[in-house]
């Protein structure tokens, strides 16, 4: 048998993923993030191990953060038979991301703002 390291959140990374929840990111995008963000590159399987998620959560917080533009994917040939591995890696700082996040939440609370301003308007 061979032997593997599986890495998990530490209870500081778990708060950075409740912060994250609690601003509304989802439960599956944030695990994503905060684990790549502590890790050069990741194999989708050990984001799984990592995350305790299953391989569709994973490619779903995947997808999202590709869209975003903040991960990038470099595939691996695979030591056996079989398709290559996916390997993900942040493609900007965490703490660009957490900006473009704010900026994203300031835009949707000054949106929301709006149409308060504009349900006055009806009284």
């Amino acid at each position: 048998m061979k032997e593997q390291k599986i890495l998990v959140f530490t209870e500081k990374e778990e708060e950075f993923v409740n912060l994250l929840i609690k601003i509304g990111i989802k439960k599956t995008v944030a695990q994503t993030l905060v684990f790549l963000a502590n890790t050069p590159e990741v194999t989708s399987r050990e984001l799984e191990r990592g995350t305790d998620m299953r391989q569709p959560e994973v490619s779903i917080a995947i997808k999202y953060l590709d869209a975003q533009g903040w991960i990038q994917c470099r595939k691996v040939p695979s030591e056996r038979k079989g398709r290559p591995q996916k390997c993900y890696s942040l493609t900007k700082p965490i703490k660009e991301i957490i900006a473009a996040i704010e900026k994203a939440k300031k835009n949707e609370a000054n949106n929301q703002l709006v149409l308060v301003r504009k349900i006055r308007e009806y009284l």
